[in-house]
């Protein structure tokens, strides 16, 4: 039975909290602040009926601030990808620990939660954060407080409310609208990488539009993978014997690894969703994969301008701006000589993730099976067509008829498009190896 006293004008309240002191006696917790004695006993009663029945949460352990609740305890327990840990990390400095860092996680009531939630969307209303980062914000935040909730303990109930059932007419989502493409602005945007970047640009440009890898797998893609290496170079050697007898006459690319930050390092992780995938190659890419293999020692498919990986290459600003923006010709210095780069209007805003997603509707628009794209796109089908979908030897044969036969099309309707010579090293490597070539002599002279 609670016990109520009265405090000058208000009332107090005591109950067991369902613990024990180190001495064996009850552990008694307390609040104040009722008009009432009716009031109190209520509050009591509710509180013993939830240690009576195991909901209990014992006010002490609320007191965890949000800033140590989130990056101390509920982030290090989450099961997440590095590039997600990173995100994650960002979203709770950047945006939640600056308004609740410093409040206690069973102080925050649902009030404050909606007037937060409010500013976030006053400010993507007015474009100060885009729509998709506020719908992130929240979507954490709630985690948070589940969490706290059913693992941690810290608080009786969340302080987000559960969804309403909609109300009223039905408003359609507005989602970004997705200009159509053709080939053509897809083949100045390879002719533009050749320029930024030499036969190495120029095949990026084509491997993105027709194998469809997402940014971070290109970056970590190897040669050791890629035609014609692979799949003889599979360091697996039951998945080697496999491909063999499915690739062997077949040239692909395999997908096993993308390259990402981990705590500060760069390392091979295995793609986003464990998606690892073979991708049958069409044969106007297969030979750009062998000529480009062959003009440069690096394990990299496509080592950066400067020799190394793409990761630790400014790639938005140094490669895919110019690429994409076009830029002025540049006369500044011998060793970046570059002519003027006309700008791609198609693309104008868009991210190179668009080519992924081009190839997806070119493969749509040719009518092959929905098994088949998803694969490709390292998806996986949801419900029954999934368990029982297959990729067959067939859907991939028809990719790469389709694909080629989208190439040979373009150029035949086109007729007489400029077609880059064997690869050879751009200028700023000239450059680079001539100035230490000079710099030997010296040294022999010397």
């Amino acid at each position: 039975m609670p016990y109520v006293e009265q405090r000058g004008a208000k009332f107090r309240v005591k109950w067991w909290a369902g613990e024990y002191l180190d001495n064996g006696k009850k552990k008694y917790e307390g609040e104040s602040g009722f008009d009432t004695y009716e009031e109190a006993l209520d509050y009591g009663r509710d509180r013993e009926y939830e240690v009576r029945h195991g909901k209990h949460v014992s006010k002490n352990r609320g007191d965890i601030l949000i800033k140590d609740y989130a990056l101390n305890v509920w982030l290090p327990d989450q099961d997440l990808r590095p590039e997600s840990v990173k995100t994650y990390r960002s979203m709770l400095k950047a945006q939640i620990n600056r308004v609740w860092g410093r409040r206690r996680v069973g102080d925050i009531t649902t009030p404050e939660y909606l007037a937060w939630k409010r500013t976030l969307n006053d400010k993507a209303d007015k474009g100060e954060l885009s729509r998709t980062y506020v719908v992130d914000i929240l979507m954490v935040f709630n985690l948070l407080m589940s969490d706290a909730v059913t693992r941690y303990r810290y608080r009786t109930d969340s302080p987000v409310p559960p969804p309403e059932p909609r109300r009223g007419k039905y408003v359609k989502t507005v989602r970004r609208k997705k200009r159509p493409l053709a080939m053509g602005p897809v083949y100045q945007l390879a002719v533009n990488a050749y320029t930024v970047w030499g036969f190495t640009g120029w095949t990026y440009i084509w491997h993105a539009a027709f194998q469809g890898q997402r940014p971070a797998e290109m970056y970590g893609l190897q040669k050791l993978y890629c035609w014609p290496a692979w799949p003889a170079s599979d360091p697996d050697r039951e998945q080697r014997e496999e491909s063999l007898e499915r690739y062997g006459e077949m040239p692909a690319t395999r997908v096993e690894y993308q390259l990402q930050w981990v705590d500060g390092k760069k390392k091979l992780t295995a793609p986003k969703y464990d998606s690892h995938r073979t991708l049958v190659t069409a044969p106007f890419l297969t030979e750009m994969h062998v000529a480009l293999a062959a003009s440069n020692d690096s394990p990299w498919m496509f080592p950066a301008m400067a020799g190394g990986d793409l990761l630790g290459a400014r790639f938005d600003r140094d490669y895919w701006a110019p690429i994409r923006d076009g830029s002025p010709e540049r006369q500044a210095r011998k060793d970046f000589l570059r002519p003027a780069i006309p700008a791609v209007r198609e693309f104008e805003g868009l991210p190179i993730y668009r080519l992924r997603h081009w190839m997806r509707e070119c493969l749509e628009e040719d009518g092959l099976a929905k098994t088949a794209i998803e694969t490709r796109m390292g998806h996986e089908l949801a419900g029954v067509a999934g368990l029982y979908s297959n990729l067959t030897l067939k859907m991939e044969r028809d990719i790469v008829e389709s694909q080629q036969e989208r190439w040979e099309s373009f150029h035949r309707a086109a007729g007489g498009l400029w077609m880059p010579p064997f690869p050879k090293p751009l200028p700023v490597d000239q450059g680079i190896e001539e100035s230490q070539q000079a710099k030997g002599r010296e040294s022999e002279a010397a």
